[in-house]
């Protein structure tokens, strides 16, 4: 039964195929025929000839050297040569006269250096506190070794009491020449001196005590 189907289904189909190829093949044959252009003939020579490149040569003529005269040197002029010496080098004018060097006596010899008070060298600018809200200062009272070292360093006053530690701390580490006696560094007593705390706003302008 369904090769029957497909027999009534397939017959009319293939033979519209066959009907349509067919008017195809018709259409190309009642076309018409245009025949294609000849394309012109290319000669190729095998064994070319190639004619001979001709050198030219350029004859060129030497002239003849002329001779060349050496000039003569310029002449020379004498040079005066200076007359040696007669007289020796030293005369008895000239002569380094003869002394005796001076005697020192170390007994009696002494270098003395005058007195002076001691005088400061290096001075550390103190550590404003973090807690500080306006500027301040102190008076710190210490004295100096023979070695120029502070010691016994005192805040006699302070407008603030937190400015106090920081104005210690700063003093002991001021280096001074120490103070001179007779000729040799002794201890300097009651020096007085006073640190000043400089606190600043935003716009650089310093706040006053």
């Amino acid at each position: 039964m369904a090769a029957l189907i497909r027999w009534i289904v397939g017959i009319p189909l293939a033979a519209f195929l066959t009907f349509m190829l067919f008017l195809g093949m018709k259409a190309l044959i009642t076309g018409d025929f245009k025949p294609e252009k000849k394309l012109a003939a290319a000669n190729f020579d095998i064994n070319p000839q190639v004619d001979d490149i001709k050198v030219v040569i350029r004859e060129t003529k030497v002239q003849e050297i002329k001779k060349v005269v050496t000039p003569p040197p310029p002449p020379q002029i004498e040079r005066q040569q200076a007359a040696k010496p007669t007289e020796a080098i030293a005369s008895l004018e000239g002569a380094i006269p003869e002394f005796e060097a001076p005697k020192i006596d170390r007994s009696n010899f002494k270098i003395t250096v005058s007195d002076r008070d001691a005088q400061p060298l290096v001075r550390i600018p103190p550590i404003m506190p973090p807690r500080a809200e306006k500027s301040g200062h102190c008076r710190v009272k210490f004295d100096v070794s023979p070695e120029g070292q502070p010691f016994n360093v005192v805040a006699t006053f302070c407008t603030e009491t937190l400015f106090k530690r920081a104005s210690t701390k700063s003093v002991q580490k001021w280096k001074y020449n120490p103070k001179i006696v007779d000729g040799r560094a002794t201890a300097r007593k009651g020096v007085e001196s006073k640190i000043t705390f400089k606190l600043a706003d935003e716009r650089g302008r310093i706040i006053p005590e």
